[in-house]
């Protein structure tokens, strides 16, 4: 599932694809923004981490599950 990520004061936006279900970043978010301080943390689907300070987000936008890609090589 595709992730973007808005930051305050940032033109440009974060985006990943990310392993976690819909319901599983709306509850991370949901508790990173009620405890108001700290970091919101999310997996990418590569093992990685995407941490942003909770004061700085901006917004957070779920896409659609990944429905295959269309190319060459291993993805």
């Amino acid at each position: 599932m595709e992730v973007r990520i808005g930051i305050r004061d940032v033109a440009r936006e974060v985006a990943f694809e990310s392993a976690q279900t819909p319901d599983q970043v709306r509850a991370a978010v949901a508790e990173a923004v009620s405890a108001g301080t700290g970091m919101l943390e999310l997996a990418d689907e590569k093992g990685g981490v995407v941490l942003v300070p909770v004061t700085a987000l901006g917004y957070v936008e779920l896409g659609a599950h990944d429905k295959g890609r269309v190319g060459f090589g291993a993805h």
